[in-house]
């Protein structure tokens, strides 16, 4: 399980690393996540011990929401004072995130029929 979890920061700092020297506007963590992404694709399969080492740390994600929920409750008084902005702000994301999917879905279903 430790030579999985070194895996995985190893793939985490290759994402901040490459971030940091390319500048473009990602977090390292996602790009470190795209690196193992396509590693795992050109090796076939991904090992047992990762296999495993994910299922762990899935298991708990839950945890990682607990910095989230302090966050909110230490500027909660900020949410109050300008919760119209975040909904609006959350209202419209989610309205392209959708409308952009489902563009994204009919160009390429309407590319396989032809």
């Amino acid at each position: 399980m430790l030579g999985a979890l070194t895996v995985l920061l190893l793939f985490q700092l290759a994402g901040e690393v490459l971030m940091q020297l390319l500048g473009w506007p990602v977090p390292g963590p996602v790009m470190g996540m795209a690196l193992l992404f396509v590693f795992l694709l050109l090796r076939g399969e991904a090992p047992a011990s990762l296999r495993q080492s994910a299922q762990g740390l899935l298991q708990h994600l839950s945890l990682l929401f607990v910095p989230a929920g302090a966050g909110v409750m230490l500027h909660f008084a900020r949410l109050g004072e300008e919760w119209l902005a975040i909904v609006l702000a959350l209202l419209v994301s989610t309205a392209l995130a959708l409308l952009v999917t489902a563009l994204v879905f009919r160009a390429l279903a309407t590319d396989d029929e032809n």
